[in-house]
C-alpha cells in the first residue's frame, strides 16, 4: 500500500488492491486514532506500521461509514473503541454478517473475521475527540450513504471525508441531493487537504475545482435520468451515456469510473421512478 505523512503526526494510507480506498492515522503522545481500516487484507500492514514505527497502541477507530472497505478491519484492533454514526452500527449489526458469510465463500481470510460495530455513536451535531495537541471534529457527511461521517483535524485543517468526497461521486445506497449539499459544505471549510475515501489527496489549490467538478457530475446524471425517462427504452439510453459525457474521466479509480457511473445512473433512475410512483399513489389516495 502507499503511505504518506500529510502533516505532523497525520498519516495517509492508500490501498493497492481495491479501488484506491484510503485510511488515516493520527498519532498522539500516548496512543493513536485510526480513521477507517482499508480492506481486511491490508489492515494488518497498517497496524504493523502503527506498532513498529509509531510504537503506539490504537485507542480509537473511527468508521466513516459501514462499507466493508472502511470498517471490516475493526476486529484487528481488539483493544480499541470504535466510533461511528448510529446508523453505521445498525447496518453493521443487521446487514454485515450475511455479507461477510458470502465474502467468505470466495476468500478464506473472511472466515476469520468478526464484524465489530461502533460502541460510541452519534447521529447529528459534532463529536469531538482530543489527541495530543490536535482536536478532531467528527460530523455527519451524508450523500454516499446515510451513515456517512467526516473527520476534521482542526489544527491542520485536514478533512478525512470518507466517501462523501471521491474522484467519482457514488450515490448508490445514498442520496444525490444530500451528496451535492455535503460537497458544497466541504468546499466552504477553507481546508488544506481533503483525504478522500478513495483516490489521491486533494491539495488546497485543487479543492474548489474538484468540488465544482463533482457537483457538475451529479447534476449531469440527474439530467441524464430525466432525459432517459422520456424515451421508450430508458435503460438503453442510460447505458449509452458514458462517464466522460458527464464530466469525469473513465480512467479514474483504476478504471472503475465507468462501472460506478453506470450503477449511479441505474440507481438514480429506479429511485426517481419509485418516488414518482409513491407520490402518484398518495395523490390518488387523497
Amino acid at each position: 500500500m502507499q503511505r504518506e505523512r500529510v502533516s505532523e503526526n497525520v498519516y495517509w494510507f492508500q490501498s493497492e488492491i481495491y479501488a484506491q480506498v484510503s485510511a488515516g492515522v493520527i498519532a498522539g503522545p500516548k496512543w493513536a486514532v485510526v480513521i477507517d481500516t482499508l480492506m481486511p487484507q491490508e489492515t494488518l500492514t497498517m497496524r504493523e506500521f502503527i506498532d513498529k514505527s509509531l510504537c503506539l497502541p490504537v485507542k480509537y477507530v473511527i468508521n466513516t461509514h459501514h462499507h466493508a472497505d472502511h470498517c471490516w478491519g475493526n476486529c484487528f484492533f481488539k483493544d480499541a473503541t470504535i466510533i461511528g454514526h448510529e446508523r453505521c452500527r445498525e447496518l453493521l449489526l443487521n446487514r454485515a454478517p450475511a455479507a461477510l458469510e458470502v465474502a467468505a465463500q470466495d476468500n478464506p481470510l473472511y472466515k476469520d473475521l468478526t464484524i465489530v460495530p461502533p460502541q460510541i455513536t452519534f447521529s447529528e451535531g459534532l463529536y469531538n475527540l482530543r489527541i495530543g495537541k490536535k482536536n478532531l471534529s467528527i460530523f455527519p457527511a451524508p450523500g454516499h450513504s446515510d451513515d456517512g461521517i467526516a473527520v476534521f483535524v482542526e489544527e491542520d485543517r485536514i478533512l478525512f471525508s470518507g466517501d462523501a468526497f471521491m474522484p467519482v461521486p457514488f450515490i448508490v445506497e445514498g442520496d444525490v441531493e444530500q451528496s451535492i449539499e455535503t460537497i458544497q459544505e466541504i468546499s466552504k471549510m477553507s481546508l488544506e487537504n481533503i483525504i478522500q475515501g478513495h483516490g489521491d489527496i486533494i491539495l488546497r489549490g485543487e479543492i474548489e475545482e474538484k468540488a465544482k467538478e463533482n457537483i457538475t457530475y451529479l447534476k449531469a446524471i440527474q439530467k441524464a435520468v430525466q432525459t432517459a425517462k422520456r424515451r421508450k427504452n430508458p435503460i438503453e439510453v442510460l447505458d449509452s451515456i458514458g462517464v466522460e459525457a458527464c464530466g469525469k474521466s473513465r480512467i479514474l479509480l483504476g478504471g472503475l469510473a465507468s462501472e460506478l457511473h453506470k450503477r449511479n445512473l441505474h440507481y438514480l433512475y429506479y429511485e426517481t421512478v419509485k418516488s414518482e410512483q409513491e407520490s402518484l399513489t398518495e395523490v390518488e389516495a387523497g
